[in-house]
Parts: C-alpha cells; sequence; structure tokens
C-alpha cells in the first residue's frame, strides 16, 4: 500500500485492498446503483483540497445550459412539452486536471494502483484509465447560490465523486433509480414525465464532506437541487476510460471547460 495514502484515506475503517470489504461495496452498489463512503476522506486531507478549491475557484469556467433530460438536441418527431425534449437549467464552475497542483492529494488518489483495483472491483471493470486529454481526468465542480444540475442521464455507466465542501441549505443529490434501460432502447417517456412533474418519490444521497460516491447514472434519473446560502459546493469528478488513449470529445470539452487545452 502506498504510504502517503495513509495520509489521505480512512484506511483504518475503509480496507480497500481488502477482497471481502470490496465484495461489500460492490454488492451494494449493485443492489442499490449507489454507494456512498462517508468520512472517506481524513479530515486534513479535506482541508487541502478544500483550500485549493478555494484558491483556484477564479479560474473556473462557469456554464449555464438548458438541455434535455437525455443531454442531446432536440428531436423534431416529438413536441416541445414532451419529456424526450421538455428542457431543465443546468449551471455550475469547473476546473480542470491541469488546474489541480501536482502535490495535490486528489492527484495522488487518483493516481495510487490500490485505490484504482478497489474501484475495478466495485465497477466490475477489468481496467480503469484516465483521459488522454489533459482536461478531463480531475474536475472540481463549483456550485455557489442558486446554482443547480438539472434531471438528466449519464452517459457512462458510473461516475466516481468526492464531496468537498457541503452548501448551507440545498445542494441535494436526488435520483429515480432505473427509470429507462438505455441498451435496450426502452426510453420510458411516461415515467420521466412524472419524475420532471415531481410526481414521483425520489432518494437522496446523503454526503457529507469527505464522502467517496459511486453512482449508477446511466439509466437512473438524478439531479443536485440548487444551493442555498452563501457557502459553494464542491465536489470532485474522478473520470476514468475502460479503454486506454481515449480523450473527451473536442465538443464535449467546449462546451464543459470553454477550451481544448
Amino acid at each position: 500500500m502506498n504510504k502517503a495514502l495513509f495520509g489521505i484515506v480512512n484506511l483504518d475503517h475503509y480496507a480497500i485492498d481488502s477482497n471481502e470489504f470490496r465484495a461489500k461495496c460492490k454488492s451494494t452498489l449493485d443492489e442499490n446503483g449507489a454507494l456512498v463512503l462517508r468520512n472517506f476522506l481524513k479530515p486534513a486531507a479535506i482541508r487541502s483540497i478544500q483550500n485549493e478549491g478555494i484558491g483556484s475557484q477564479h479560474l473556473a469556467y462557469y456554464t449555464v445550459e438548458d438541455h434535455n433530460i437525455y443531454l442531446t438536441h432536440a428531436d423534431d418527431d416529438y413536441v416541445a412539452d414532451h419529456p424526450r425534449n421538455r428542457l431543465v437549467s443546468s449551471s455550475k464552475g469547473c476546473i480542470t486536471d491541469d488546474q489541480i497542483p501536482p502535490d495535490s492529494a486528489l492527484r495522488m488518489l487518483y493516481e495510487d494502483e490500490e485505490f484504482r483495483a478497489f474501484l475495478c472491483f466495485v465497477l466490475g471493470e477489468s481496467s480503469l484509465y484516465e483521459y488522454a486529454d489533459p482536461l478531463s481526468s480531475i474536475n472540481l465542480h463549483y456550485a455557489s447560490e442558486g446554482q443547480e444540475l438539472g434531471w438528466h442521464f449519464d452517459n457512462s455507466s458510473f461516475a466516481i465523486t468526492l464531496m468537498i465542501q457541503n452548501p448551507r441549505d440545498g445542494g441535494v443529490f436526488e435520483y429515480v433509480k432505473d427509470v429507462r434501460d438505455a441498451d435496450a432502447g426502452e426510453m420510458n417517456f411516461a415515467l420521466c414525465g412524472r419524475v420532471l412533474d415531481g410526481d414521483i418519490a425520489t432518494e437522496k444521497l446523503s454526503m457529507c464532506a469527505g464522502a467517496l460516491v459511486l453512482f449508477r447514472g446511466r439509466n437512473s434519473m438524478h439531479r443536485v437541487t440548487p444551493t442555498i446560502g452563501n457557502r459553494t459546493r464542491m465536489l470532485v469528478v474522478l473520470a476514468y476510460n475502460t479503454e486506454p488513449g481515449i480523450a473527451l470529445s473536442e465538443s464535449a470539452r467546449m462546451t464543459f471547460y470553454g477550451r481544448l487545452r
């Protein structure tokens, strides 16, 4: 085990090198579509990353976007208020991998072989690789007062995040599990519409600062409610590919980061 990891991860509580612990985590993720490991990061690591985030917030690229739940262009085969075309709003700031300090705890964790082996086991992947472009592997997201992520499905089969700073209120991660079956082409528009209308009870993930969260959002609709108060919500996305040498598309990089490199 990399000694540096002992200063970052609460390894006394989370034995990420144990197959028994890995199997327990995998079972929870497979059953619930979500895994939350509270206090995964040690307090000193949380403070260090918070300070980095505050110090780099002026570098963030901010976006405000109206989009449908599929994150795709409108489809003229459906009317404007159909769930396929209904628009929700997302707004956030982001700093990119190249803006994360070389000695950051985030980079040490992201690159750690034992941590990556843990993720592979839990996610059921044979290997995980960093992005080939210089922007996409580690992203720190900011949501100040009023900023939110609207309802959507993910294009990838999994997401890995670290909560770094909670807002004073709001900023709640809500989801509805297994709304669609993307692989079978079953979009389940009726249920999607009910979620958008607020007619379906949602599940919520409680994420305090330091929590590691694994989430399967390809078929589960999810959102983050608007931040309330003057403390910015900070969340890190640790992005991996299941194949080597893959970069985020140029169009996605321009949309999310405002630049290609």
